[in-house]
């Protein structure tokens, strides 16, 4: 397994995700509705609002998963973090030498197909993902990459309003 890189600017990342004010927070419809509308539109299992803090990734959102977070080292959504903001898109995690031996991919949720949305703030950091999983391993078209991206932005929009609107 390969864990996750941690970006050279991880610090202010981190920063950016903290002053949202969001991590572990109750659950929000706004959250749930996006999560339950990308799971049913792509006819998937699970659909998550993840966000990466600095040991775990934490859900704000999600739906056929029991866990409320996970390990950062072990996260899909932490491999996201680097490079330019695009889709991280596994098909089959089992064929990926990054994840073929996760504990995620060989145990509980058993993980074959990821694709997760970067959840860019403004500033360009990234807290997370907007992401779909199965146990199969899957495969999404242009359309369907489309359409995670439209969600996605909902989500930062989300998130941001949300921040937008704390007192002062």
């Amino acid at each position: 397994m390969t864990p996750a890189p941690i970006p050279t600017d991880d610090d202010l990342r981190l920063q950016a995700l903290h002053a949202l004010l969001i991590l572990d927070t109750p659950p929000e419809e706004r959250f749930d509705r996006l999560v339950a509308f990308i799971a049913d539109e792509f006819d998937l299992p699970m659909a998550l609002v993840s966000l990466v803090d600095s040991e775990r990734q934490w859900f704000k959102a999600r739906i056929g998963l029991d866990a409320q977070q996970t390990c950062r080292r072990d996260s899909f959504c932490g491999h996201a973090l680097q490079g330019p903001p695009r889709v991280l898109l596994v098909e089959d995690a089992l064929l990926d030498t990054r994840f073929c031996d996760n504990p995620l991919v060989l145990g509980p949720p058993h993980i074959r197909f990821y694709a997760g949305a970067p959840l860019v703030l403004p500033g360009g950091f990234v807290a997370g993902t907007l992401c779909v999983l199965d146990t199969r391993p899957r495969h999404l078209d242009a359309t369907d990459l489309v359409i995670l991206a439209a969600v996605r932005d909902l989500a930062v929009a989300e998130l941001t309003r949300q921040h937008d609107e704390q007192p002062a």
